[in-house]
């Protein structure tokens, strides 16, 4: 049997699950105002960092809102999203989904094409050991998204660019985390095949040296992700 590797939580995102199982159980409502930061890092003996991370993500989630002079409150909320993990709920308002691809596509589209340009003949191997992975997941999910990173990560490493390697290897783990759901999201034979067939030629693109088509290729890529995830949130 195989078993899923366990993701240790980060301190805030269990502050953050801990404020949730609050309001699961009705020791948090509506309208209640939160403790001060300082009472609140105190009470889970955690730093002040961690508790702003854990309420900034509560409040990109639509369940706080902070009102000037006043304090933190808990806003109405959709029960449903208590089913989901703090960073997958985060990720389920269209909005946040919208200014993740955005972002990854003023990142990916500009890597791709300087991949392109500057690719050496030994950075082609671990992008195509990632789509091999991606055809070979055969609709297991967490392969599957495994496979989509590390193709990513080996173009943008092929650009031989410090600065974007290291920008790309510190950005968010949000944006690890949408690329992941987003692929939860569209889990479909023909939608998973379609995202290997974008895949096979934004590689294609890159092996031939070809900037603007590497660049196309991203683009396109990232937009019909965009289009098909609206799709589905509007549902």
């Amino acid at each position: 049997m195989d078993y899923k590797p366990i993701r240790s939580k980060k301190i805030y995102e269990q502050v953050a699950d801990s404020l949730l199982e609050s309001l699961k159980n009705g020791e948090l409502n509506p309208g209640d105002k939160l403790d001060s930061v300082e009472h609140l890092a105190k009470s889970f003996s955690v730093g002040r960092s961690a508790v702003r991370e854990a309420l900034s993500a509560l409040r990109a989630m639509g369940i706080l809102e902070m009102r000037q002079g006043e304090g933190t409150f808990i806003k109405s909320f959709e029960a449903s999203r208590f089913s989901l993990p703090t960073s997958a709920a985060f990720l389920m308002r269209t909005e946040d989904m919208k200014e993740l691809l955005e972002v990854r596509q003023i990142l990916e589209v500009g890597a791709a094409g300087s991949a392109a340009l500057h690719r050496e003949t030994e950075d082609l191997k671990p992008m195509e050991e990632a789509l091999i992975a991606m055809a070979e997941a055969n609709g297991n999910g967490e392969l599957g998204e495994q496979a989509d990173l590390d193709f990513h990560m080996a173009m943008v490493r092929a650009t031989h660019n410090e600065m974007l390697i290291q920008l790309m290897n510190s950005v968010s783990e949000i944006m690890v985390q949408a690329m992941r759901e987003t692929r939860k999201l569209l889990h479909s034979k023909e939608r998973t095949e379609k995202l290997l067939q974008e895949h096979r030629r934004i590689f294609q693109a890159i092996k031939d040296g070809s900037e603007p088509q590497a660049r196309e290729e991203m683009m396109i890529h990232l937009r019909n992700v965009e289009k098909s995830v609206s799709h589905i949130l509007r549902k």
